[in-house]
């Protein structure tokens, strides 16, 4: 790995612009490399999971959630914040379960995305589950949002022809097709509901 030193920019002062439920905002300012100063905004996030459910039939499990931010409904897969000190994996089940109702008896950790790295912290862990079984859901107060499958070669040309657009699931649906063609293969534990993979 090449010395990162001449690229690294150095916080010398910041504030909270903004403190809400789960988000924060912050301005810095930074020593640059070159010595003079610049500031920075950008948006704190916890962190989330996000879960590409494999159903026996070779189909996926989405979700469509209206989000407010850009005004649409958009096609998901299933995902969610992750909880203070919460472990990735259990994150992951805990919204699989909460948003769709499946309990999966194996998964698959695929790496992890930063979703926005020019204004946010966010950091985006990947999970793969199958040998689903379907249960009730249990969606948090104030959360709508349809759940359905779909053959992933329709899945792939949403993300063609732009139905499908929010990033963690585009990026899902790369992992989806390099692991479909064998050339990224996965590592999958069979895992109890609510136990942590070694």
């Amino acid at each position: 790995m090449n010395d990162d030193a001449h690229l690294r920019e150095e916080r010398t002062d910041g504030q909270v612009l903004f403190k809400g439920h789960f988000l924060e905002a912050r301005r810095d300012t930074v020593r640059l490399p070159d010595g003079h100063s610049a500031t920075r905004e950008y948006v704190v996030h916890p962190g989330a999971v996000v879960v590409v459910p494999l159903l026996d039939d070779g189909r996926v499990v989405l979700e469509r959630q209206y989000r407010y931010p850009v005004e649409r409904v958009m096609v998901e897969f299933p995902a969610g914040k992750l909880d203070a000190g919460e472990d990735p994996l259990a994150c992951g089940q805990r919204e699989l379960l909460e948003e769709t109702g499946y309990r999966a008896a194996e998964w698959a950790h695929a790496g992890a995305m930063h979703l926005a790295v020019a204004y946010s912290t966010e950091i985006i862990h990947i999970y793969f589950a199958r040998g689903l079984t379907a249960g009730e859901r249990q969606l948090d107060h104030g959360e709508f949002l349809d759940v359905f499958a779909a053959p992933v070669e329709e899945v792939l040309g949403w993300c063609r022809d732009g139905t499908l657009t929010d990033a963690k699931s585009l990026t899902c649906a790369l992992w989806l097709s390099q692991h479909l063609s064998g050339a990224w293969p996965l590592e999958w534990k069979a895992v109890p509901p609510g136990t942590h993979a070694g």
